[in-house]
């Protein structure tokens, strides 16, 4: 199979998605830009600041995208490229989109709060909060997956350690002129992205080396910092320019594989059963960010709900930002295929995940004259701006759900004890670091099952929210029951596996009964009659 149909055919399925099921939803929803939003309403110069759509864009693709849509369509290629091809694409337009969209748009509703807090109005306090222990565990093992991912990347290619750090220095200066300076936006992006490609270019000429130990703690100092910080000194800036990075790897790669138009050398399907591990569930929970993620239900009701300008840009930023991923994600499927089944488990065991694609995009820039070794370090870089942009707004994410977690109904935030931002980012950062010494090969398949999991009890809260406001819910509900299929699967499995690692099993145990008390809670909420404010309206 030529690499260049799967390409064509998944951006003509995601345009025609985009504006036809994307729009369709939209319409039955009842999205309406003349509404103000939070960002407004609610303005504080902190978290709740407007952006500009194509700010936002960049900032909420750059937190959901990570290396998320890399390391698990190249590890579920053991199955083949076919399972993982037709899951990207099925997941993206009619689970992921519907969830993403979906939960920014209850979020927006419900004045920027958390999905946790939509599932406050919808089932109740005991719901919130068993939701929100669940989503903050789910956070810990988004900290510990990717700060891995990040200090492995920075300690086998130091030159993408040296460009990142330059990057973040770049972000507040480019906060600063365009958010405190009145610089347009237009200038400073033309500025900032010029000084961008200098940041990568001086990163090649002066690299870092470190060992992974001590990029894991350098990368929790930084989290910290980066997690308590208002969103127009770092995050927006950063992850609005960061998407340029991604945008030039993806065009790289688009362009490399229409010239090139390499051939897929590893197997259509392989078998149902690989190295003990079943195409069910395990597929399902691997591929996680590239078809559906529950991670983007947190990023979209936690970061972007409070930055959205106009319910205009909520199919966009939503729907739009899931199918972009799935391109990325079917570009990743594609490196694992063209490397073919030898050099893929050499290249796993010699780097990871963004090691395969890493090498398999920078054989695809050759094609038009960049040097193999300067296409791999660009594509390693992105990535790892990426792995690191999802890292601290996990780790913001995380200091939201557990303020809420202890704040009283009624009253007004406070600083003071476990409520306190410094505090309840401390405790993260510790206890998500902790993990992370694990190890990535540990970590990633719990994350997965939680992730996925977290992304079912996100479409059960969204499909009880729509219902309590007459709106259409029957698009959530086929995405919601298999969900819930796979990840209770996998997570019996991870009990089994994990029998004698008591951190893991406990981790296991209790996002399976956190999800199933969950479960419970949200049915009985379903075929009641509870209705939810009609402010949320």
């Amino acid at each position: 199979m030529n690499a260049i149909f799967l390409i064509l055919i998944s951006v003509v399925l995601f345009l025609i998605a985009y504006t036809t099921y994307g729009a369709s939803l939209a319409k039955k929803w009842g999205i309406d830009e003349s509404i103000k939003t939070p960002a407004h309403r609610l303005g504080d110069g902190v978290d709740y600041v407007p952006a500009k759509a194509p700010v936002l864009l960049g900032h909420h693709f750059s937190s959901i995208a990570g290396a998320g849509p890399i390391a698990g369509p190249i590890q579920a290629a053991i199955f083949g490229w076919v399972p993982v091809f037709l899951w990207i694409i099925i997941g993206s337009i009619f689970f992921g989109g519907v969830h993403d969209m979906g939960a920014l748009f209850a979020s927006v509703r419900n004045d920027g709060k958390s999905i946790g807090e939509v599932i406050h109005a919808t089932i109740g306090d005991k719901g919130k909060k068993l939701f929100a222990v669940f989503a903050w565990l789910t956070l810990l093992l988004v900290v510990a997956a990717f700060t891995n991912i990040v200090a492995n990347t920075f300690a086998t290619v130091p030159a993408a350690a040296t460009s990142s750090l330059l990057f973040i220095l770049l972000a507040i200066v480019f906060g600063y002129f365009v958010y405190r300076k009145g610089v347009s936006l237009a200038i400073g992006s033309v500025v900032g992205v010029v000084a961008l490609f200098a940041c990568i270019m001086l990163g090649n000429m002066f690299p870092i080396s470190l060992s992974k130990e001590a990029w894991m703690l350098i990368m929790l100092v930084y989290i910290f910092i980066a997690s308590v910080t208002p969103v127009w000194i770092l995050l927006q800036p950063r992850d609005y320019l960061n998407s340029y990075l991604l945008y030039a790897m993806l065009a790289g790669g688009l362009i490399g594989i229409v010239i090139m138009r390499p051939s897929l050398q590893l197997a259509p399907v392989t078998s149902f059963t690989v190295n003990n591990s079943t195409l069910f569930p395990i597929l399902f929970v691997t591929v996680a960010c590239g078809a559906i993620s529950g991670f983007h239900s947190l990023v979209g009701s936690g970061t972007t709900s409070k930055q959205i300008d106009s319910e205009r840009d909520i199919r966009l930023i939503g729907y739009g930002s899931m199918l972009i991923e799935g391109v990325l994600a079917v570009i990743a499927i594609i490196t694992a295929g063209y490397i073919g089944a030898d050099k893929l488990t050499e290249l796993l065991a010699n780097g990871g995940p963004v090691n395969v694609f890493s090498d398999g995009l920078g054989t695809f820039m050759t094609s038009f004259g960049l040097p193999f070794a300067t296409a791999k370090n660009f594509t390693a870089l992105a990535i790892s701006a990426f792995a690191l942009t999802s890292l601290d707004t996990a780790t913001r994410l995380a200091r939201f759900i557990f303020q809420e977690f202890f704040s009283k109904e009624g009253e007004p935030a406070s600083e003071k004890g476990l409520q306190n931002r410094y505090v309840s980012t401390a405790i993260t950062v510790v206890l998500g670091g902790g993990l992370a010494f694990y190890g990535y090969l540990k970590i990633w398949p719990l994350f997965g099952s939680a992730n996925q999991l977290l992304a079912a009890l996100a479409l059960l809260a969204l499909a009880v929210w729509l219902k309590d406001m007459g709106k259409e819910y029957k698009q959530v509900l086929i995405p919601m029951f298999f969900m819930f299929a796979v990840t209770l699967v996998a997570l019996i499995q991870l009990i089994m596996a994990n029998l004698s690692n008591y951190v893991l099993l406990f981790f296991a145990v209790a996002l399976f009964i956190l999800a199933l008390v969950l479960i419970s809670q949200a049915f009985k909420a379903f075929k009641g009659d509870n209705k939810i404010n009609q402010a949320g309206k």
